[in-house]
């Protein structure tokens, strides 16, 4: 993934989708913040990060995405605009969090 810019523009945008770190903590983590953005940017946020980020990095975020970020909407809508893919696969899940098995 390609490192982002500290730019005021992404700065700003860092802070608003990502607002329990600091914007540069936030921006030093790409696949992290893109998610964030993918989940919770405004249609300005991405217009931002979309001049800056490549779409194989707005992809390989989508891929390798953190579990709890994304919500099923976000998660289906950049499936099907990025990859095409519709169903999309399952949400990430957090390691140890499964259903219970009723019996």
């Amino acid at each position: 993934m390609t490192p982002l810019p500290q730019t005021a523009e992404l700065r700003a945008v860092a802070r608003r989708v990502v607002w329990f770190k600091e914007p540069d903590e936030a921006l030093a983590e790409p696949l992290h913040f893109l998610a964030h953005a993918m989940t919770y940017g405004t249609p300005a946020d991405l217009a931002t990060l979309g001049s800056v980020v490549p779409r194989k990095d707005f992809l390989e975020a989508l891929d390798h995405a953190p579990p709890g970020i994304f919500d099923a909407r976000s998660w289906a809508y950049w499936h099907l605009v990025l990859a095409g893919r519709s169903p999309p696969p399952p949400l990430p899940a957090r390691a140890g969090l499964c259903p219970r098995e009723t019996g």
